[in-house]
């Protein structure tokens, strides 16, 4: 994408391009073998916890980005901005955003990999339902357990980025209570997406 393209945009638009650059320097910043490149990030014993700064960078960046994530969407509906790339960038972003981090933490063995493959499989059944939906003139909006289940994730994510600090103290695992309560709401409400979907997938059946 050259400069004056971006300059043109929307102000949406920009913050998630801006989203999805930080996603990207995110998922190198966590896949990159940085120690065998010879760089090793300090690490920091918080009240008995130990905390990397690879991490703790990591959890920065996915704050702000998903901060970005709300605020994109606030302006464009506020202002009337919404546009069919900012409809496609945003899917992107997330899916860049959350889904790949939640690839690396499973394999990592952070999170279960039936997290990930719940949350990832269900992203694409509810994109396919909105795919067909569309194609008959019918938009099917973000239901309220969508959008809970975004912000019980991303702060669970969040969490476990910095080792469910101050949580940690306390002994309650908070962060994991968040991604479980995430992936919970993620089939409920990919059911009612189906559910909305149904009759316009059974008449393209035809």
């Amino acid at each position: 994408m050259e400069s004056r393209d971006f300059m043109k945009m929307n102000l949406p638009n920009k913050i998630t391009i801006v989203r999805i650059i930080f996603a990207i320097i995110m998922l190198v910043l966590l896949l990159v073998p940085w120690y065998n490149l010879g760089i090793v990030f300090p690490e920091y014993l918080i009240n008995g916890e130990i905390l990397s700064l690879k991490y703790i960078i990591a959890g920065i960046i996915f704050l702000i980005a998903s901060a970005t994530d709300f605020i994109d969407g606030y302006i464009a509906r506020s202002r009337n901005l919404v546009t069919n790339f900012g409809k496609v960038a945003d899917a992107i972003a997330d899916k860049i955003l959350v889904n790949g981090l939640l690839i690396i933490l499973a394999y990592e063995r952070f999170i279960p990999v039936v997290i990930a493959v719940v949350i990832i499989v269900r992203d694409i059944i509810v994109d396919s339902c909105k795919m067909v939906c569309g194609s008959e003139g019918k938009a099917v909006g973000a239901s309220m357990l969508g959008k809970l289940k975004t912000i019980c994730m991303m702060f669970g994510l969040t969490l476990l980025l910095f080792n469910n600090i101050p949580f940690s103290f306390l002994n309650i695992p908070v962060d994991t209570m968040l991604i479980l309560l995430a992936t919970i709401l993620s089939i409920v409400s990919g059911y009612q997406y189906f559910s909305q979907a149904k009759a316009y997938l059974a008449k393209s059946d035809k």
